[in-house]
């Protein structure tokens, strides 16, 4: 039944896509985040829905005639020169035979991110892209907080198989930068009720991310918490909020849980962690080793971690976003990644300084300020997470530049309507000068 109901919600996207790829981006970006065909047990759970619906986009592209506009920005530049380069350094991968996998999964998504950039660019599509993201990834979340305290937090919360965030790890820093997502449709929607409703979920996100026994998770929902207040009005109800529910979940879990986190101030005798450190150790000494082009994907092998872990038996994946570029990719891929997210914030910082006292653009403030928070929660969660090509990170850099393109499109129509209506300079006609009296005569 599941294989069903997914397919023909496919199919229905696919129909309208055909029209307009907007929405083929919207069904790429539901399959691609959420991985439904993954909750089913049937043919659905291997069939290629993505390709399908990539393919069927792209032809919307070339048969429609929809508006589309890249933002050029230096943001939107890096997240190109990462990509180029990210093929460079395959050419001289360790692993070529390897990579091709791991490749092929991230050009893909990468590229179509790059698409999406093109063809969102209306408020409504900028709002329709935020809620997919909230329901594709929300599904989670509120399942997975229900589930913890459905069971008295005695189990772990896992994720979707075969992506990105399967990991329960990985779930936790993906359901946590999707609480400020969450916050700003609460903060901007008119209905009561669904309002209410996007509270719930950000509570139930929240004790998922706790429920997810993770560690990294922790510290990135301290901070993320702590942006989330200083980027939020109403800084009150939030606070109070918070000081009810964090203690609350808190005591609400049992004593493993507690023993895990504080494992956290005894990382020298816990053997994930020291993996970890290794890991970190051996992308330093190979990137060192090869600066420029680093190792290429699939470096996790006895092979690499005999010639530059520091412990050459111990193979451990990078478990964090800036080893495992640095390690990949060298200090060049390294570079352009971080720069990625430093032009991603400082235009989130330019549309919250152009919207500042503009009702008509207080939504864009908002999402400028929330998908800050969740840079946040990316750059602290991630940090200690192999999530260097997840796809909600590179789809915050599409809400963000596309945003910003769409406040620079509104100032250049404004300043136009000004200029039409603003009056020239007056201009004597020769018919006219007969009729000027001279001096001292009148035209009676």
């Amino acid at each position: 039944m599941r294989d069903i109901l997914i397919t023909l919600i496919v199919l229905w996207i696919l129909f309208k896509a055909v029209k307009h790829p907007a929405v083929g981006i919207l069904g790429w970006v539901w399959i691609s985040v959420m991985n439904p065909h993954r909750l089913a047990w049937g043919f659905a759970y291997d069939f290629p829905f993505a390709m399908l619906m990539a393919a069927v986009t792209l032809l919307s592209l070339v048969i429609t005639k929809d508006k589309r506009q890249f933002p050029v920005t230096p943001a939107t530049v890096s997240l190109i020169l990462f990509i180029f380069w990210m093929n460079i350094t395959s050419l001289f991968a360790i692993n070529f035979d390897q990579i091709y996998p791991l490749w092929s999964r991230v050009m893909k998504i990468l590229f179509m991110t790059l698409v999406a950039m093109s063809v969102l660019n209306t408020k409504q599509h900028i709002r329709w892209l935020v809620w997919t993201l909230v329901v594709s990834l929300g599904y989670y979340g509120v399942k997975g907080g229900a589930f913890t305290l459905a069971t008295g937090g005695g189990y772990t919360v896992w994720g979707p198989a075969g992506s990105f965030i399967e990991e329960n790890n990985a779930l936790a820093v993906a359901t946590i930068m999707l609480i400020p997502m969450l916050r700003y449709l609460q903060l901007t929607e008119e209905n009561l009720w669904v309002r209410r409703g996007l509270v719930v979920a950000m509570g139930l996100c929240a004790v998922s991310a706790i429920g997810s026994y993770s560690r990294g998770a922790l510290i990135a929902i301290v901070s993320m918490s702590f942006f989330l207040w200083t980027k939020s009005p109403r800084k009150l109800p939030l606070a109070l909020l918070m000081i009810i529910l964090i203690p609350f979940v808190v005591l609400f879990m049992p004593q493993k849980w507690e023993d895990r986190m504080n494992t956290i101030q005894t990382y020298q005798q816990d053997s994930s962690a020291l993996g970890r450190l290794n890991a970190w150790g051996m992308a330093w000494n190979l990137a060192v080793d090869r600066p420029l082009v680093g190792g290429g994907f699939e470096i996790y092998d006895k092979e690499v971690f005999a010639r530059y872990a520091p412990e050459p038996k111990n193979v451990h994946a990078a478990h964090s976003i800036y080893f495992q570029i640095l390690g990949e990719h060298g200090f060049v891929g390294l570079f352009l990644f971080l720069a990625i997210g430093f032009f991603t914030w400082r235009s989130g910082s330019w549309i919250i300084r152009e919207t500042r006292g503009k009702p008509d653009l207080h939504w864009a403030n908002t999402l400028a300020r929330m998908l800050q928070v969740s840079q946040i929660a990316y750059a602290t969660g991630a940090a200690f997470l192999s999530l260097a090509y997840f796809d909600l990170p590179y789809y915050i850099v599409v809400l963000m530049e596309v945003t910003k393109l769409y406040i620079k499109n509104q100032q250049e129509e404004n300043s136009r309507v000004v200029s039409s209506q603003r009056p020239g300079p007056q201009v004597i006609r020769p018919a006219e000068l007969s009729v000027i009296p001279r001096e001292g005569e009148s035209l009676g």
